[in-house]
């Protein structure tokens, strides 16, 4: 993988009557297409990856290749404390089309989850798998935490290229860029520390924010690359109560409610994650309004009934 890499959004998985619901999954895809984004992560976090059948992953990764540009990086998450499993959905994802496979740190026996089960873990997985992964480690789901000189090995194996690091532990980013490998790509995990992590040596973001904001995030690191820190500056802390209203305080339900308001279609998180109350859709309007992000929308909507 490249050094830098660009901005990834972490597509949200639409649903109707509880099934995946492509013609939605298409308008979006289209939308996303005019913007600068590097590509798309399906499968993730905030795709409720973990709420999805074998079958479903299969069908989203395929679909989403066929509705993008050919130069659109397609990474999918196939991780799972299997091996044999992971492997297996991983190669699956790369015969529809996925350029990388994303693999989630193993958690479920976490007491044992050290430096030789991970790096056991990652370099059978690597060996075997038909295409690049990346680690992906996210504390806040799973509860563990890899450590430095862990994926330091690790970056060391042809076919590991990076990590997603979706902590806001700034320190972490920067010993992971500076005692990895060349070659190897850190990736931020979330937008609240997408310019530091950049001006840590940061290869771009695979974000939850990038759902709703893509544009905007975007533009920090090609404004950072540019050496205009300042503005740069200014758009992260403009997005900084978004992306903390649809990753930490409102989740899944938050970004697929922002999602519906800025034009895209979030619809409903699957069971057994809940829809917003009333009172939450009320709190996000007038967070996504203080960003800037509806105020067009906003105006256009005033426009038409005067």
């Amino acid at each position: 993988m490249k050094k830098t890499i660009g901005i990834f959004p972490p597509i949200a998985t639409p649903f109707l009557n509880d099934e995946i619901a492509i013609d939605k999954l298409k308008d979006n895809l289209t939308k996303w297409e005019s913007t600068p984004l590097a590509g798309y992560v399906v499968m993730g976090s905030n795709g409720e990856s973990v709420l999805l059948s074998r079958n479903e992953k299969l069908l989203l990764t395929e679909s989403v290749k066929q509705n993008v540009s050919q130069e659109k990086i397609i990474i999918a998450g196939t991780g799972s404390d299997s091996i044999q499993e992971t492997i297996s959905l991983s190669n699956d994802c790369a015969e529809r089309g996925a350029d990388y496979a994303l693999v989630l740190t193993p958690s479920f026996y976490k007491s044992e989850m050290k430096h030789k089960s991970f790096v056991n873990y990652f370099t059978r997985v690597a060996d075997k798998t038909k295409i690049p992964i990346l680690i992906y480690n996210v504390p806040k789901f799973t509860g563990v935490d890899i450590e430095l000189n862990t994926v330091e090995e690790l970056s060391h194996h042809p076919n590991i290229g990076g990590i997603k690091n979706s902590t806001e532990n700034i320190r972490q980013i920067s010993e992971f860029v500076s005692e990895t490998h060349e070659n190897f790509s850190v990736i931020v995990g979330t937008g609240s520390v997408l310019l530091p992590a950049l001006v840590s040596g940061a290869s771009g973001g695979i974000l939850a924010l990038a759902n709703i904001a893509p544009n905007e995030c975007v533009t920090i690191q090609k404004l950072y690359e540019e050496g205009n820190l300042k503005e740069a500056t200014e758009i992260q802390n403009r997005m900084l109560p978004v992306n903390k209203a649809i990753t930490a305080r409102f989740g899944v339900a938050g970004l697929k409610y922002s999602m519906d308001l800025v034009g895209y279609y979030g619809g409903l998180p699957r069971e057994p994650l809940l829809p917003l109350d009333d009172n939450a859709k009320v709190e996000i309007k007038k967070i996504l309004l203080a960003s800037g992000l509806l105020n067009n929308l906003e105006n256009r909507i005033k426009t038409t009934i005067v």
